[in-house]
């Protein structure tokens, strides 16, 4: 047996050829099928049937009201890491301050704040009119009130000044 002519079953190559031939005819030979992979049912469905409606059971796992409750225990929880990790940033600064370092950053901003209450009480000062009353001649001054009251549990008085 040559190996040159023959293949791994012992075939011979032209009749190893010759098959292999004949499998591409025999499968190109076929006309390709297209099978449809949906369909759509144009039909209109009817108004009303003589069905009667069907109760549908609520399969709902979790009730509305506890996935709620969830929902805002999350964001609340969210909110406080939020608020926690601020103040563990504001602790670890103060933490790592010290006085001098606190009196260079706190004296010039009381120092501006002194300025500013100095500037503002001195323009309030200078803003206010001086004012005085001067009368001339008498002056009398006649008051005459009568009130009535009406009413025994919701009581209504009506003072009229004259």
């Amino acid at each position: 047996m040559n190996p040159l002519t023959n293949t791994h079953s012992g075939m011979p190559e032209s009749e190893a050829a010759a098959e292999a031939r004949r499998l591409i005819d025999a499968w190109t030979s076929k006309p390709i099928q297209h099978h449809p992979t949906s369909f759509r049912d144009d039909t209109e469905p009817p108004a009303f049937g003589a069905t009667p409606p069907v109760k549908q059971e609520d399969r709902r796992i979790v009730p509305a009201w506890a996935a709620g409750i969830a929902v805002a225990s999350i964001g609340v929880g969210a909110g406080v890491t939020g608020i926690g990790c601020g103040a563990w940033l504001v602790l670890q600064g103060l933490a790592s301050a010290t006085l001098n370092g606190v009196l260079m950053v706190t004296l010039p901003c009381a120092g501006l704040g002194m300025v500013a209450t100095a500037i503002g009480g001195v323009i309030s000062k200078a803003r206010s009119a001086v004012t005085k009353t001067v009368y001339q001649g008498p002056v009398t001054h006649h008051t005459e009130i009568r009130n009535s009251t009406r009413g025994m549990f919701f009581a209504r008085t009506r003072n009229d000044i004259r």
